[in-house]
């Protein structure tokens, strides 16, 4: 009878569910049929998205079977405190999507989720495939790299963009690559390569249109797509059958950030608008006290961060060095906003945030807290611009600091406004993250 009892024992102790310390994160896995869809323009993509997540299998509905395990109803029965807790741990990238896949209530706890566009885990590294130093958009393909989960990658492609019209790339915006051709523009998903055709733009009104951005989520109601030209403005609220166009008078505007629900724009001559869309287009330029060592030396264009509660200003200034050419040095400032006008203020450190910039303003940048969490660093800013002391297709520079010697070249090409440039490595966020912290 002992024997028995110590059997039925050992039996209890296998069936105890997994400890929360436990957790595993499997490796993404391809879409299923990534980049066959096209949407129409009244058409607005479902949040239907297959990804393999552990043991889960996603359907048409969007749920995932339940898991086998006996215990199961007490990890779906979570209360939604200690599932956002869960979800506040999350790391990377690979994580949410194993979140998200575990089960139906978990699924809904990643959506219910309070804390909108605060991410915990670092963007993915786009690195797009180039034959003999052109991207071909007309067949684009590109590969997704997890800084957090390096040994796992994703090659992604769409269809054909155009069958005889050649493309060019605006911009990324909420996990959409943004293309234009003579008549249409196309948003392509990064993840799964679902592309979304624009209604037709007038001819030759779209000549000298170079960037293109979402204001909001595809998914989210009130998304707009605007596209700025030299004299004009175009705007597109999502689903419907055509565009309006908006006088443009001013400088070239190179990069939009949104910050507290806010869009926050920096012109050519690095001067700040806020840009509203409803009711009416409208910008209206923002005084700022520019820090003094903003106006002395030679600088490239700043780009704009939304980090936390802060938005933040990046500055390369570049010295002259016989040895190494041009050599750099970021700079961070914060916008301080509390009075009027508003005051660039330098910050010594970042401390505990990295930022994620990329050479092409058009594309997004990102901030990502305690980043020691998923292996990175703080008060570290990362290009998509490996050096030659890295296998990694990206650079961590620390602020205040030198550029190292070996990636001294980087600050000339970081001069650039990147008008007009192809598509090159960057940093984006799948379209399927936004849709959960919508």
């Amino acid at each position: 009878m002992g024997g028995g009892i110590r059997r039925r024992r050992h039996r209890r102790l296998r069936a105890r569910p997994p400890q929360a310390d436990e957790p595993s994160s499997p490796p993404v896995a391809a879409p299923a049929s990534p980049g066959i869809r096209e949407t129409v323009a009244a058409e607005v993509p479902s949040k239907r998205t297959c990804h393999a997540s552990g043991s889960a299998s996603c359907h048409a509905s969007g749920s995932a079977s339940p898991p086998s395990s006996s215990g199961s109803h007490v990890w779906e029965n979570l209360l939604d405190n200690l599932s956002y807790q869960v979800i506040s741990l999350i790391s990377s990238f690979n994580d949410l999507l194993a979140f998200r896949g575990t089960c139906p209530s978990w699924r809904a706890a990643a959506y219910s989720f309070p804390s909108i566009y605060t991410f915990t885990f670092p963007p993915l590294h786009l690195e797009p495939a180039i034959d003999h130093g052109i991207f071909n958009s007309n067949n684009p393909k590109w590969k997704l790299v997890d800084p957090a989960k390096r040994a796992l990658s994703l090659c992604c492609s769409a269809p054909r963009l155009t069958p005889c019209h050649r493309t060019r790339y605006l911009g990324c915006s909420y996990g959409y690559l943004i293309f234009l051709d003579q008549e249409h523009c196309h948003l392509v998903d990064v993840y799964t390569g679902t592309k979304v055709k624009s209604p037709k733009l007038q001819s030759g009104s779209n000549s000298f249109i170079y960037y293109g951005i979402l204001v909001a989520p595809f998914t989210s109601p009130n998304s707009h797509l605007i596209l700025f030209s030299r004299t004009s403005i175009f705007l597109w609220q999502a689903g419907a059958n055509s565009w309006t166009e908006h006088p443009h008078v001013g400088e070239p505007i190179i990069q939009i950030v949104c910050f507290k629900g806010q869009l926050f724009a920096m012109d050519f001559v690095q001067r700040l608008h806020t840009i509203r869309v409803m009711p009416q287009l409208s910008i209206q330029e923002v005084a700022v006290v520019w820090e003094e060592d903003m106006l002395v030396g030679l600088h490239s264009k700043p780009w704009l961060v939304a980090c936390g509660d802060m938005l933040i200003l990046i500055d390369l200034s570049v010295s002259v060095d016989l040895l190494f050419g041009f050599p750099g040095t970021f700079q961070v400032f914060r916008l301080d906003f509390s009075e009027e006008p508003a005051k660039c203020v330098k910050m010594e450190k970042l401390d505990n945030w990295a930022l994620f910039v990329a050479n092409d303003r058009r594309n997004p940048t990102f901030s990502c807290m305690n980043p020691e969490r998923w292996g990175g660093k703080g008060n570290h800013i990362y290009v998509p611009r490996a050096s030659e002391d890295s296998n990694d297709p990206w650079t961590a520079l620390e602020v205040g600091q030198p550029v190292p010697s070996s990636t001294h070249h980087m600050s000339i090409s970081y001069a650039a406004t990147g008008h007009f440039s192809p598509l090159n490595g960057f940093w984006v966020l799948p379209s399927l993250v936004y849709e959960v912290f919508q």
